[in-house]
């Protein structure tokens, strides 16, 4: 890392959570690509759409951070192996075969399937919101369905689920508690140690008692043929648990505030309700819930735009300050659900292409249309500048909490 740093107290602020597409700007036109301070690691940050686009597919930066340099004890911790060893973090060809296993879960036709159940989770949720006129739509609602959604998916039993919920909170609102920092990391490494035990237990019984569900699937794929060890049948397992619940409802959460606080946009939507698929893919170019990439490693020196950045080092896509690059999107800082669909990299690009975005939009799509036709007069319930959200530090981009009322 030179000494030519982007300072932590620079981009990890409230302000920089509150807003960081200013600072995404300038550095987009100053210096697209420049070594970044950060609280959790140093790394480098690329912020062009091109050159973000290109990085996501560059075999010269590596997702494998368990090789035998253990990037990993750097990014996640000494506990995160049992846990993030998995196909979000390796590269071809292990990633292929890791990928191969699960993907026929995800097949658009099989989520399609689906849509009544997801539908009826939707309304059930609203339903209990209704008669107060008020709600915290992150924690009744944003945060709830996906979660539920992804656990009947995989057969996580019905009276886990509350506790499995809480353990991937822990991880999810790290940094945004009270606790000194060294409660807080102790904090997180128990709900990991406890969310592996209680994979690995639920694994064990899912071979004991066979079920047509995900992760009886995966069992059948390592019995049957040893298509994954059992290590790797439990980090897939929580890849799928955590990723398919965490990143939607971030989205949903940011996608109601950019609602809210763009009226205009809300009505259109509530009045043309077909632009709906449309304004899903604006809202996330817009606000997306990951700003930037999981971390990649470079494996050798490599070049953008003039910069090189060095072997071993930490490189960060910045996911969310592409999406508003100027060169690729006219007004990008503005909200328009009407703006024709274009290439944005809310789901990633290339081979970690996100796997589970047919449930990611289906899920969106039905809870937007239910939040707009089922509550009138939809608002916020306190002023913007107190809505709590996830520390700038944190690799979600988030709410705590969305305190919204509307007409009973």
């Amino acid at each position: 890392m030179t000494e030519d740093v982007v300072p932590a107290a620079e981009l990890y602020t409230d302000a920089f959570a509150a807003d960081p597409y200013p600072t995404f700007a300038r550095l987009r036109a100053q210096r697209p690509v420049c070594p970044v301070g950060s609280p959790r690691f140093d790394s480098w940050l690329i912020t062009r759409f091109d050159d973000a686009r290109t990085a996501l597919t560059d075999p010269r930066l590596s997702k494998d951070l368990y090789g035998p340099d253990q990037h990993y004890l750097r990014i996640f911790g000494p506990n995160s192996e049992g846990l993030n060893r998995n196909m979000l973090n390796s590269d071809p060809p292990e990633h292929t075969r890791l990928r191969r296993v699960v993907s026929q879960a995800f097949a658009p036709r099989r989520i399609e399937a689906l849509r009544p159940r997801v539908a009826a989770i939707v309304d059930q949720l609203i339903d209990k919101m209704v008669p107060r006129g008020e709600a915290d739509l992150m924690r009744e609602f944003a945060i709830p369905l996906p979660m539920t959604v992804i656990c009947e998916l995989l057969g996580v039993p019905p009276a886990d689920h509350d506790r499995v919920l809480d353990w991937t909170q822990v991880i999810r609102t790290s940094g945004s508690t009270s606790r000194p920092p060294a409660e807080e990391r102790a904090a997180v490494q128990e709900a990991q140690l406890r969310l592996h035990d209680y994979l690995a237990d639920l694994v064990r019984a899912k071979r004991a008692d066979p079920a047509d569900d995900i992760i009886g699937a995966l069992v059948d794929a390592v019995d049957r043929d040893r298509t994954l060890s059992e290590a790797e049948l439990v980090t897939t397992t929580f890849l799928l648990l955590f990723a398919g619940h965490q990143t939607t409802a971030d989205f949903l959460g940011n996608a109601v505030l950019a609602l809210l606080t763009h009226p205009e946009q809300m009505e259109l939507l509530r009045s043309t309700p077909r632009l709906l698929p449309t304004a899903i893919e604006e809202l996330l170019r817009f606000d997306g819930p990951l700003p930037v990439a999981s971390p990649r490693i470079a494996t050798e020196d490599v070049d953008y735009q003039g910069v090189r950045i060095p072997r071993g080092a930490i490189v960060g896509v910045a996911i969310n300050a592409a999406n508003h690059d100027p060169a690729h999107f006219t007004d990008p800082d503005r909200l328009d659900l009407r703006r024709v669909r274009g290439p944005h990299l809310g789901f990633g690009h290339g081979v970690h292409y996100c796997l589970g975005v047919s449930l990611a939009r289906m899920e969106a799509l039905l809870a937007l249309s239910a939040l707009l036709r089922r509550l009138p007069g939809l608002r916020l319930a306190v002023p913007l500048a107190e809505v709590r959200r996830l520390p700038a530090a944190s690799p979600f981009r988030g709410l705590l909490e969305l305190p919204v009322a509307f007409t009973v």
